[in-house]
C-alpha cells in the first residue's frame, strides 16, 4: 500500500515557504521552552556550610544521616549543588 500526496495549484516556491514557516514556528516553540542543562557544580564542605549558614559539624551530621550525599575526589569531599538544593526542599516539606 503506497501513499501519495498530490499538490494541486501549489508552486514549488509556495511549498518551500510553507515548509520553512512550519520549521520556524517549531523552532520558536522549542526555543521558548528550552532549558539548557546546567553543568554539575561541586561545592566543598565549607561552601555548603556557608551557603546554609551552619557549622561544619552539621554538614557532617547531615551526611551521616543521609540528608546530604557526599562525593569523594582525590581524598577531598564535595557536594553537588543540586543535591544540596534538593535536600533543602525535602526538609521544608
Amino acid at each position: 500500500m503506497s501513499k501519495h500526496i498530490q499538490f494541486i495549484q501549489v508552486t514549488p516556491e509556495q511549498l518551500q515557504n510553507a515548509i520553512i514557516e512550519g520549521v520556524k514556528s517549531q523552532l520558536q516553540e522549542l526555543k521558548e521552552h528550552f532549558q539548557p542543562k546546567q553543568p554539575n557544580e561541586y561545592l566543598t564542605r565549607q561552601e555548603v556550610a556557608e551557603m546554609l549558614s551552619v557549622d561544619l559539624s552539621t554538614i557532617h551530621n547531615w551526611k551521616t544521616k543521609g540528608i546530604l550525599t557526599a562525593y569523594q575526589i582525590g581524598g577531598r569531599v564535595f557536594y553537588l549543588r543540586s543535591d544540596v538544593e534538593n535536600a533543602i526542599i525535602k526538609l521544608k516539606n
